[in-house]
């Protein structure tokens, strides 16, 4: 596939900004990003989303997933966390209270269903430092410089356009942020991503992976990277 130019267009951050603070509960979204056609797609397949979860929590927690990524990631009070592709909110409602009430977690997703239920969640649960967003397969539509880390898990493979949005993730982050990507080491197609895979396109995209951690079932990982300064003037598929 050839490699397509990416020309990137200046958000308007002051309105961004004043949505999101002011509607802590609402389904809101930051300024649009680089278009999707301006992004080579994978040259590998993508899995279908088939749930808004993983596992079952009860499941999760008894090895302690969440806990143990919040750990290798630093997560600590204060922080801002986008938990993306968020699903059922597993992860929502434990970086809500690892943050607490001087943090705030965007919880994002693009499939409308999940999001009411997440919503619902959010609203029952009286998590108030969490705002719900409503992302695009190409872009997460955070709002710029407002995120510390970012959380992406067992859904990379799902991403339709993990180019895009790598780089509209970008202007959203931090300096010294960090991207944690949690998935199981098989095949896309088998709802996993080789960690040489993942690190490829990222790589494509500009990121570093500065860590990797065998999770303790074995059967999957965590992978960590910090950003580039900018989105590279071409993005290459990997082959």
């Amino acid at each position: 596939m050839i490699a397509r130019r990416i020309r990137l267009r200046a958000p308007v951050v002051a309105l961004a900004l004043i949505c999101m603070s002011a509607a802590p509960f609402g389904q809101t979204t930051g300024p649009t990003g680089i278009p999707a056609d301006r992004f080579p797609l994978p040259s590998r397949p993508v899995a279908s989303i088939i749930s808004d979860r993983w596992a079952t929590e009860d499941t999760r927690e008894r090895i302690g997933e969440a806990a143990t990524v919040m750990q290798l990631l630093d997560i600590q009070p204060g922080m801002t966390v986008a938990d993306i592709g968020a699903g059922a909110g597993y992860y929502t409602v434990r970086l809500s209270a690892r943050v607490g009430p001087t943090g705030r977690v965007f919880a994002q997703d693009i499939i409308p269903a999940y999001l009411a239920n997440l919503q619902r969640r959010v609203t029952q649960e009286r998590l108030a430092n969490v705002t719900v967003v409503t992302g695009e397969p190409h872009d997460p539509r955070l709002a710029p410089g407002s995120v510390d880390v970012a959380v992406l898990v067992h859904m990379y493979h799902e991403i339709t356009q993990p180019f895009g949005l790598l780089a509209n993730l970008l202007p959203a982050l931090r300096p010294g942020a960090r991207i944690g990507i949690l998935d199981a080491n098989r095949p896309t197609q088998q709802h996993g991503t080789p960690p040489a895979l993942l690190e490829c396109e990222l790589r494509s995209v500009g990121y570093r992976q500065v860590a990797f951690h065998p999770m303790e079932d074995g059967a999957a990982y965590l992978a960590v990277f910090t950003p580039p300064d900018r989105v590279p003037d071409r993005i290459e598929p990997c082959r």
